[in-house]
């Protein structure tokens, strides 16, 4: 892992879904620059098992972020022990694919539910703790750029945040916060190796300009990038973080 330093030296950062994948991947990133990072998720077990991996500069807050009481519980907690917060990462969510046949309203309620409103209310509990200048960073995804079946409940949650990255830009402003959003396309995750298959892992890294399906690390990198002071000038923008997934036709495929 290569970083530029301690960009984030005295600096508080929470992590929603910070327990696996792109958010434990950023949460080492910014404790490797200087960090003191709260990582949140609903699974206390394995929240507990990763504050410890990441060592001291790392405190566990289990809670659900879909949940005001604990979203309330959350917020109170930093700002007894903290004070304040320098960088949001509103990271949780997950993958659901269905025809759009096949989406129950229970299904539609649960995949909202985690990846938009878990995101609105974690930004909403958590503002009145950012300080003036800090820096807000939504997990979004390559597939509101490419419509494709199966894709309808879960595209639609990830353009919703996309477009409340760009809503709160205009609104925090005044407070000289920054709000952007990233776009992973294939990430190599726990949760994306046990839904897809050494088969369609390879398919989908046949599609992929690069050549290969891209780390947590690299996603950790440009959300550290994004909430840095090297990104002063940068906000209300979606960074794709795909291989080339979206914008490129690989030489196999041509």
């Amino acid at each position: 892992m290569t970083h530029n330093g301690f960009r984030f030296q005295n600096k508080i950062a929470l992590i929603t879904g910070g327990s696996s994948g792109m958010g434990l991947a950023t949460a080492h990133r910014l404790i490797a620059e200087g960090a003191q990072v709260i990582i949140t998720g609903r699974d206390k077990t394995r929240l507990d098992t990763a504050a410890e991996n990441l060592g001291e500069r790392a405190v566990a807050i289990a809670g659900d972020a879909t949940d005001a009481e604990d979203l309330a519980a959350l917020t109170r907690t930093i700002g007894e022990r903290f004070g304040r917060l320098d960088v949001v990462f509103a990271n949780a969510g997950i993958g659901a694919f269905q025809p759009i046949w096949a989406v129950t309203t229970d299904e539609f309620d649960r995949v909202v539910a985690i990846n938009f409103k878990s995101v609105f209310f974690t930004v909403q509990h958590t503002l009145p703790l950012l300080v003036d200048g800090g820096a807000i960073v939504i997990n979004a995804s390559f597939a509101l750029y490419r419509g494709a079946p199966g894709t309808a409940l879960y595209s639609a949650t990830k353009a919703a945040v996309h477009n409340l990255t760009r809503a709160l830009t205009a609104e925090l402003a005044p407070r000289g916060i920054r709000v952007n959003s990233v776009s992973p396309g294939y990430i190599d995750t726990p949760a994306y190796r046990a839904e897809t298959s050494p088969e369609a892992q390879a398919a989908a890294a046949s599609m992929v300009a690069a050549g290969r399906i891209g780390s947590s690390d690299e996603v950790a990198a440009a959300v550290a990038f994004l909430a840095s002071d090297d990104a002063s000038y940068v906000t209300g923008q979606d960074l794709i973080i795909d291989g080339g997934l979206t914008t490129v036709l690989p030489i196999a495929m041509a």
